[in-house]
């Protein structure tokens, strides 16, 4: 396929199935063609790949894209394989004949695309094969560009070595490609690729298809994640915890429920990790629990929903982390749990930490962004140097249910602080809180504590409650948690508070008996949305809410149906819909490849509403490129036909 006299709309028509570019694309591919050395920051789903793709297939050479994980290339090599594409990939995975002949097929002129890791790029045979004097390199591509800054959150001291290509290959144009990268790290970036006065491209950091949800983690945690994944039927979703112990433990906990999940952390062998996210990308497992070595570089578009079941160290993690999910532009959801424990769990390890300054910074984002009680996609957007735009309704839940309210906490705030000092700020939450309950608990009863004089006078708030009025006081400064047995006590101002008898107001919105209030009227198969969100139609997003609805405790909450598509009365395209998936995954395991390398869900909804009924038809389908139409087609119109 040769496309150097093509122009960009040709080729994303023709080869990618695609009529028109979004957000920053066009720019940026204008400007790797000019050989502009450039800096784009896109968010994951904004369609980065292309980036580099439609300039490598008009450049007369080669384009070498830096890689930082195999699951990576070898979902970009086989989807662009399947539209008629020769891209390589070279690393450890690849058999020695077929690695040779990939390298022979670069010499004679025929690849124009390999992928590499940042390792990989510096080996002797690799070298060896980008100075070939038949080998032109024409672009390099520095993918998860993140990566080269000390500031990123997933810095890896292999990409420093690519800056070394710099002056290897000055004919070349350098397109560095990232997802998040505030000021800081963008800095770092051009430094330490040596970018040539590059042109920096910021791209809206916003994902309106993504539901930002944030709540207090109880004490059943497993509730409130089995609550989002019945919100999420057969969908595939990945779940982010903070250590191996945390990820097997959920992992377990969900298996016996019934649920289709694996593991996935360092503690397992290369095999099994592999042989897992293998699993999770063909859609041969439903969920995911991972640490956060878990995700960067997967392709997979239709991960409907992402689970922090514990905080994560930085905005930034958690903004690459959330934007996994829904990249193919259909409804999905993000939910954070985040305690004040997290916060604790985070800083012990600020000791390993380089700069532990530049640690609590990335940390105090995070926790305003958890702890606040304005809209959230402002907050995030905000972070990011962006301003919130109108254009995109706000899907979060603060915007949906409204912030909670400030109720007067100070008695029970007094009796708690106070029951903290009687008993020598020894002890932990569990303990305090049985105390104020007047429990006859043995080790109680051995202290002595059931004769004090805070022993019982609490037993207007259950167990939940109280703790949830503990990590309220602990954001609020007034209590803390130390030691490794997380052992309350006063601070400085918590002591003034209830010396001076201050009024305490705090956001508590607990019931009683309640273990979430905001989960307290959810529907399974519901969602939450906002008043101002319109049907998305034939994008698959969200639909109409229906009418608020209201507890038996006084709850707000907006419950919503949410499908990939909305066919309405149309059940002739349900039909198509789902004859064209299950068709998908037979192609699929066939070719030994993701259902998504051949389709995504974007373009079977646009084949089951639009119903081509020729060739000629099916180049109006989103999604449908000359190659997988020749590829194809047939089979597709026999089953729109019936």
């Amino acid at each position: 396929m040769n496309f150097t006299d093509k122009t960009p709309e040709e080729v994303l028509k023709s080869v990618f199935g695609y009529n028109s570019f979004r957000l920053l694309q066009k720019d940026i591919i204008t400007n790797v063609l000019n050989k502009k050395d450039t800096l784009a920051i896109m968010p994951t789903g904004g369609g980065k790949s292309l980036c580099y793709q439609i300039p490598a297939l008009i450049f007369d050479g080669l384009t070498v894209v830096v890689s930082p994980l195999i699951s990576l290339m070898q979902d970009q090599v086989a989807s662009l394989n399947a539209m008629g594409v020769n891209a390589v990939f070279l690393n450890s995975t690849v058999e020695w004949s077929d690695y040779l002949e990939s390298m022979n097929s670069i010499r004679r002129g025929e690849t124009k695309i390999v992928y590499v890791s940042p390792e990989g790029l510096m080996t002797p045979k690799i070298n060896d094969l980008l100075h070939d004097t038949r080998v032109s390199v024409r672009c390099i591509t520095i993918d998860e560009a993140h990566c080269v800054s000390e500031w990123g959150h997933d810095f890896r001291p292999d990409y420093l070595e690519i800056s070394a290509l710099r002056s290897q290959f000055k004919d070349a144009v350098f397109l560095a490609l990232t997802a998040t990268a505030t000021p800081e790290v963008r800095k770092d970036i051009i430094t330490n690729l040596k970018l040539k006065n590059p042109e920096v491209m910021v791209s809206s950091f916003d994902r309106p298809n993504i539901y930002l949800d944030v709540r207090q983690k109880s004490r059943d945690a497993l509730s409130q994640v089995t609550a989002c994944i019945k919100r999420h039927p057969d969908e595939s979703g990945i779940i982010y915890c903070f250590s191996k112990k945390q990820v097997d433990s959920l992992t377990e906990q969900l298996d016996k429920l019934g649920y289709s999940v694996l593991n996935y952390h360092a503690g397992l062998t290369d095999q099994v990790r592999a042989d897992h996210q293998t699993k999770f990308i063909r859609d041969q497992v439903q969920i995911m629990v991972a640490t956060l070595a878990f995700g960067m570089g997967i392709d997979k578009p239709n991960v409907r929903f992402v689970i922090h079941y514990d905080m994560p160290k930085s905005l930034e993690q958690y903004y690459q982390e959330i934007g996994r999910a829904g990249r193919d532009g259909l409804a999905s959801e993000a939910l954070l749990l985040y305690s004040a424990g997290d916060i604790h769990k985070i800083r012990y390890f600020f000791d390993e930490a380089s700069d532990r300054n530049r640690s609590e910074k990335l940390l105090q984002g995070m926790i305003a962004y958890a702890t606040g009680r304005k809209c959230r996609r402002k907050l995030l957007l905000s972070y990011f140097g962006q301003n919130y735009s109108a254009e995109n309704p706000c899907c979060c839940d603060i915007c949906t249910l409204g912030p909670v309210a400030d109720m007067d906490m100070t008695l029970q705030a007094q009796k708690l602080m106070s029951c903290i000092i009687r008993t020598n700020s020894r002890f932990g939450a569990a303990y305090v809180i049985d105390v104020l309950l007047g429990s006859r608990a043995k080790r109680i009863l051995e202290n002595g504590h059931n004769m004090i004089s805070t022993w019982g006078i609490g037993r207007e708030l259950d167990k939940d409650q109280w703790h949830e009025l503990v990590n309220l006081l602990i954001e609020k400064n007034f209590i803390l948690k130390y030691g490794e047995y997380n052992v309350l006590m006063l601070t400085n101002d918590g002591l003034a508070a209830l010396k001076n008898r201050d009024k305490i107001m705090l956001p508590f919105n607990m019931p009683k008996s309640s273990k979430s209030y905001r989960d307290s009227d959810l529907t399974s198969d519901g969602v939450f949305i906002p008043k101002n969100r319109a049907s998305a139609g034939a994008n698959g997003g969200f639909m109409f809410p229906k009418p608020e609805k209201s507890s038996k405790n006084g709850a707000k909450t907006f419950v919503l149906h949410k499908k990939d598509v909305s066919f309405g009365s149309d059940a002739e395209g349900e039909r198509i819909q789902s004859e064209l998936k299950k068709w998908r995954k037979r192609r699929a395991q066939e070719m030994d490849v993701p259902p998504y390398i051949i389709f995504g869900d974007r373009t079977l909804n646009d084949i089951a509403q639009k119903k081509p009924g020729s060739q000629d038809e099916l180049f109006n389908v989103s999604g449908m490129g000359e190659k997988k139409i020749e590829k194809f087609g047939s089979d597709i119109l026999k089953i729109v036909r019936g």
